[in-house]
């Protein structure tokens, strides 16, 4: 089995609101501060999907 990674588009990341995938990390993974893209602690993230499922600009991508 692949072992995937979360990455984040960045581009694809509108940075003018509360992202909404940062609260359905079941582990804590992603953090964001003001405004801007969240970012990600792959001590914690188990590549779940479920960010990259939640988030509506796709701008979290499971690869």
């Amino acid at each position: 089995m692949e072992n995937k990674k979360l990455n984040i588009i960045v581009e694809n990341c509108p940075q003018n609101h509360k992202c909404p995938a940062v609260n359905v990390c079941p582990v804590g993974a992603l953090s964001q501060e003001d405004f801007q893209a969240p970012t990600i602690d792959y001590t914690k993230c188990i590549s779940c999907g479920k960010c990259s499922d939640f988030c509506p600009k796709h701008a979290l991508v499971l690869k």
